[in-house]
């Protein structure tokens, strides 16, 4: 049982920013549930490379819906039709293609469905792109991270070698830019600080250092500590 009511807590900003690393952290700390956002966008994206469908076909890739379901385990795992993606997922392929799904609108209203019934009952801390302005602008706290496009290249080129995952810097640093073009230009929802958000630079922050720093945030806005 939770001594405090259910409460939100939304991390935004732009990809490789480190949303996720320290959003899971941060629901570990507190004793919340961490949702993963970008890993549901991600296993539709990889769902329609599966079936041989075009990532940049809407009608191709909302056909897909009905028949997928996206589920995280008890460790954070992505889960999709049954099948562990979570290093699927991370792969060249979806990560080059997953801002053009992440921009389809019947997409984004079937998964921010889902993504609000899980908060609905229980308190969160969920990443993403537009959680704080779209998904759950009632949030009691609304984070907007961000990093230079260097620092956040390097962050997921780091991240992709330890995942096994093989490619340059320099397409890790192309696709960066060419993501967050099409998550601050799309037309529905697209990627901005909330008004009432509150701006976190790691540019030049450790994991740790940028964790205490939402954990602060969160203290102040809600009075909640770490139980850990």
């Amino acid at each position: 049982m939770q001594d405090h009511p259910v409460i939100a807590i939304a991390i935004d900003g732009p990809a490789a920013a480190g949303k996720s690393t320290v959003a899971k952290r941060v629901a570990e700390r507190l004793g919340f549930t961490y949702i993963d956002t970008g890993a549901m966008y991600r296993a539709v994206t990889l769902a329609c490379i599966k079936n041989g469908l075009d990532p940049k076909d809407e009608a191709q890739a909302v056909s897909l819906l009905p028949s997928i379901s996206i589920e995280f385990d008890s460790e954070g795992k992505t889960i999709l039709c049954g099948e562990d993606v979570s290093k699927m997922i991370r792969q060249p392929i979806v990560s080059g293609n997953v801002s053009y799904i992440a921009a389809m609108k019947p997409i984004r209203l079937a998964l921010v469905e889902m993504q609000r019934k899980m908060a609905d009952s229980r308190s969160v801390v969920m990443d993403g792109r537009d959680i704080g302005t779209y998904v759950l602008p009632q949030a009691q706290v609304k984070i907007f991270q961000i990093a230079s496009v260097e620092t956040r290249a390097v962050r997921r080129y780091e991240e992709n070698l330890e995942k096994g995952i093989n490619t340059s810097l320099k397409e890790v640093e192309e696709d960066v830019r060419k993501r967050d073009y099409i998550d601050s230009h799309r037309e529905f929802a697209p990627l901005k600080p909330a008004p009432d958000s509150v701006l976190i630079d790691t540019s030049f922050l450790s994991i740790e250092e940028s964790v205490n720093a939402v954990l602060e945030v969160v203290k102040d806005k809600t009075g909640v500590t770490p139980k850990c």
